[in-house]
Parts: structure tokens; sequence; C-alpha cells
């Protein structure tokens, strides 16, 4: 746990979310900020900086993120998606805490950054 951390004080319970999926290692969430009609954040409970770290710690875990967001499409749409993990600040990244963002359906108008 990182006391800084957006994601980790959401895993906590000490920020609110909009709780899609959780299990003992993983929770997916709705993004506050949706850029599609599905727009769902896979996020490992334990603290890792990016999705990088996750595959070269625990390439197990990385693989559940994967299956979890396919659920996530199976159970919120057609089964189709799109996986975005911007990896670093110079990727777009803004939360420093590894994360997937699962994306399908209808895109939405606005430009925002991920």
């Amino acid at each position: 746990m990182n006391d800084d951390c957006l994601f980790c004080k959401i895993i906590a319970g000490d920020v609110p979310c909009d709780k899609v999926y959780e299990d003992e290692t993983t929770l997916a969430f709705r993004d506050v900020h949706p850029m599609a009609k599905v727009h769902v954040l896979v996020v490992p409970k334990e603290h890792y900086a990016n999705v990088a770290q996750v595959a070269q710690s625990d390439p197990v875990l990385a693989a559940h993120m994967l299956q979890v967001a396919q659920r996530i499409a199976d159970a919120e749409y057609n089964g189709s998606f799109r996986l975005v993990c911007n990896t670093g600040e110079d990727a777009g990244q803004s939360v420093f805490h590894a994360h997937m963002h699962v994306l399908t359906g209808q895109r939405c108008s606005q430009e925002v950054a991920f």
C-alpha cells in the first residue's frame, strides 16, 4: 500500500468507486471520465508502479488482469474490447499504480488522454 496513491485509497475503501469486479488480488471499477460506453479500470490490489512492473514481478497476476478484462467485456458488451496500458509519464500515465483501461462499445466524443 502506498498512502499517497489514489488507487491504493480506492482499494482500501477510503475513496469510493463504482465497483465492477473484485477478488483477492484484483479490483475493477468504472473510470470517472469514460471514453467509451464501457470504460473500466482493472488494478492489482498490490501496489506496482505500472503494468510492466506487474508483468516482470508477477506474470500470473498480469495474466489474471487480462482475464478480468475479458470477463468485463463479456458481461458488459459482446466480448470485444480494447485494452490501454499507459506505462510512464511520457506515455500518459497519470496515476502511478498499475492499471489497465478496458474499453468497449461506442466511443465518447470528447478528446481526453488516458
